[in-house]
């Protein structure tokens, strides 16, 4: 019984996470007339300050020792830059309209992570996993054609986040004391653009627009928040079930972009979309069989 409530909780916390990271569009879109390196900074500091409070609130004493060890601050430096990297273009991404292009990003993260595992991990790849990478390099080159440009928000995106995870998976660090220290290494630089544009009077940070600075604020927990929300399902559900409901973000996203915010949905699109869609559910199927095979093994 207490299994299977624990369970529920899980599931609980990852559709939490899952289900604000779909919709923080909506979030960024307050904040659309501000430029986006600037709600970037905030994004940085005040998630610093808040995940600051977090730890000392929860008497964790392992960011210091995290700093310490070279390996590891190494590591943590890199992470930090492809975060803040990654953050910064989805923010420019929801400025611009290219709302589909950002999911976009998302729904094929997955397929880089296996790309990743297989040149840098030298991990083997099963029958599906390999259709599935196929399918997905075919439907980016078809939207490539299809555009006349290479879509490069949605690689940027789709590779930066990879490149965070595997550096993050063979640092093996915990989610919320990693962020706080890539935030901590970050939060100087974030720190001194926000005082410069208060100082040269230029910044949205009380400029006289209540709104906008409660905004400015809350970017740091609309972005821990759920970070701490996935970190605690993960710990609880299965990650089959994790690889599953990760595709409700992106799905969330495309569907802002298109009914919300009126953007293209072209048909073209629609077919790339579709292709990279069967690719996720072959990724999925090949995922929880491997999660079963293990556990026969077992």
């Amino acid at each position: 019984m207490e299994n299977n409530k624990n369970n529920t909780v899980g599931y609980i916390y990852a559709l939490q996470a899952f289900f604000a990271w779909g919709i923080l569009p909506l979030f960024w879109k307050l904040l659309s007339d501000i430029p986006a390196m600037e709600v970037l900074a905030h994004r940085i500091f005040w998630s610093f300050v808040f995940l600051l409070l977090f730890i000392l609130i929860k008497k964790q004493k392992n960011i210091i020792a995290l700093l310490k060890q070279k390996k590891t601050r190494n590591s943590l430096i890199v992470s930090s830059l492809l975060i803040g990297g990654n953050w910064g273009l989805f923010i420019y991404a929801v400025n611009i309209n290219q709302i589909v292009e950002a999911s976009l990003g998302y729904y094929i993260n997955p397929i880089v992570n296996v790309l990743l595992g297989m040149i840098i991990l030298k991990e083997r790849l099963n029958t599906l996993k390999t259709i599935a990478l196929i399918i997905a390099s075919i439907s980016v080159i078809y939207l490539t054609i299809d555009y006349g440009r290479f879509p490069w928000i949605a690689i940027i995106l789709a590779g930066s986040f990879g490149f965070y995870g595997l550096v993050k998976k063979t640092a093996g660090i915990e989610a919320i004391p990693a962020l706080t220290v890539e935030t901590f290494i970050l939060a100087p630089i974030a720190a001194g653009f926000i005082f410069w544009k208060l100082f040269d009077h230029s910044g949205a940070l009380f400029s006289g627009n209540i709104s906008t600075d409660a905004y400015l604020m809350l970017t740091g927990i609309v972005t821990t928040l759920p970070l701490y929300w996935f970190a605690k399902g993960a710990q609880r559900i299965p990650l089959s079930a994790i690889g599953f409901m990760q595709y409700i973000g992106p799905t969330l996203m495309l569907l802002i972009g298109v009914f919300v915010y009126d953007e293209a949905f072209r048909k073209e699109q629609i077919i790339a979309f579709s292709l990279i869609w069967f690719a996720l559910v072959l990724y999925t199927i090949s995922m929880i069989r491997g999660t079963r095979h293990k556990k026969e093994v077992n």
